[in-house]
């Protein structure tokens, strides 16, 4: 048995974020999405001999990503290089492959919250799809379905017939499905589908059977705030308990469950935490700071004096030192607040916060929703970022600005709608 992981993508969809990181290594709870499955995959290393990571984009990083992991000995990258498809990289991966050889694949870009999840679709017996019950289903592929066997997959209907989705984790016997990987032709969307290889097969009287995941412990990071929404998931399924293995001076208040404050990180005097939170390894917190229910600081940031800080994601390495407030807003590595700086998170009309997707405006389904503010920006004093702007990495916004518009990568933002496009020097 072999275990295969997509991480090729580009994840153009998250941008600023994936600017400076490729998709897979996201974090929730500050470890990232490809260490999770990973972790999930070495709970299960007696069932299957190596694992398969399919790379292109920024793959130095996610080879880095992995060099530490106790599994690393048995991981072999596999480059995709031109990006053609799910099926096109499926199919790199199992070329080298004997047809009786049993493959486990998955999406790279999951957040699955069920550590039991890849020992029950390892030992189903034949191969498998899995699938979710989803409230959105126009938004994926949908499983049709019959007496508990895979009928085909219709991608993203505008009228859903079902809303039980394709949650991008498979095992199938190779033979079972090299015919129609190497026979595929590209989509409408001008890819190389691996659904369409599926749906093909079952066309052709291979049995592959449903097994369906609880809805509830997954999500598709396909969307900035699908990320925040991730962290969420985690808190409630598994963080069991408070853990304090870092520094906590005197006269800090820490109410409610789930906290995590590992080991190396300081809270100063006066800090005020409400759980659910997680605070990573040489984190430093306050004096006098505020960590609203369902954050996350990564490792190394400095949230400092009179910063209120709610269910937002912080990457590593960021400073928001003083007078600042992050609400519901996600900040990349690197990033450095200059004091007053705010991420307005509520429009003034109470409907729900839209953001920029490639070119379309997609609305969040969320009253709150801050910033997404990319790697190495630095904002100057009394800076105001309006619910649902993108800020491109390594850009610089001067003091006292309002940011209403999205800003691209590498620019100094001097006032509201003039952008001086110059060049700063790489990291």
């Amino acid at each position: 048995m072999k275990a295969i992981i997509l991480a090729a993508g580009k994840g153009i969809r998250l941008r600023p974020i994936t600017e400076t990181r490729p998709k897979p290594l996201i974090p929730v709870l500050c470890k990232p999405l490809l260490l999770w499955h990973l972790d999930y995959l070495l709970a299960n290393s007696s069932l299957f001999d190596e694992v398969r990571i399919v790379v292109n984009y920024l793959k130095e990083r996610i080879i880095d990503a992995v060099s530490k992991h106790p599994l690393h000995e048995h991981i072999r990258f596999i480059e995709q290089g031109e990006e053609l498809g799910t099926g096109d990289a499926v199919y790199k991966a199992i070329k080298d492959l004997d047809d009786d050889e049993e493959v486990l694949v998955i999406y790279s870009d999951l957040f699955i919250a069920d550590r039991e999840l890849y020992g029950k679709v390892l030992r189903t017996e034949g191969n498998v799809v899995v699938g979710v019950i989803h409230e959105n289903p126009s938004e994926y592929g949908v499983l049709i379905e019959e007496n508990g066997l895979l009928k085909s997959i219709i991608e993203k209907p505008a009228t859903p017939p079902s809303n039980l989705v394709n949650a991008g984790i498979y095992k199938f016997r190779v033979g079972d499905l090299r015919p129609y990987l190497e026979g595929l032709k590209p989509s409408v969307r001008g890819e190389l589908e691996f659904t369409d290889a599926l749906t093909n097969a079952v066309v052709n009287n291979t049995i592959i059977r449903i097994l369906e995941l609880d809805g509830s412990k997954w999500i598709d990071i396909g969307l900035p705030w699908n990320i925040l929404d991730a962290n969420k998931m985690a808190f409630k399924y598994l963080v069991k308990a408070s853990k304090f293995n870092g520094v906590i001076e005197p006269n800090v208040s820490i109410k409610g469950s789930n906290i995590v404050i590992e080991k190396g990180a300081l809270v100063r005097s006066g800090t005020y935490i409400e759980g659910p939170v997680y605070i990573g390894s040489g984190s430093v917190i306050g004096p006098n700071a505020r960590i609203r229910p369902y954050s996350v600081i990564c490792n190394d940031s400095v949230v400092g004096f009179s910063v209120e800080v709610k269910e937002s994601l912080i990457m590593e390495h960021v400073h928001v030192s003083h007078l600042s407030y992050v609400g519901d807003s996600i900040i990349c590595e690197g990033v450095n607040f200059g004091a007053g700086t705010i991420t307005a998170n509520l429009r003034f009309d109470d409907k729900p916060v839209k953001v920029n997707i490639k070119d379309n405006r997609v609305s969040t389904g969320r009253r709150k929703f801050g910033a997404i503010v990319g790697g190495y920006v630095k904002t100057g004093v009394n800076v105001s970022l309006m619910p649902g702007v993108k800020i491109g990495s390594y850009s610089w916004i001067a003091p006292g600005a309002v940011v209403y518009e999205d800003v691209p990568p590498r620019s100094f933002l001097r006032s509201r709608i003039e952008y001086y496009i110059e060049p700063l020097s790489q990291i």
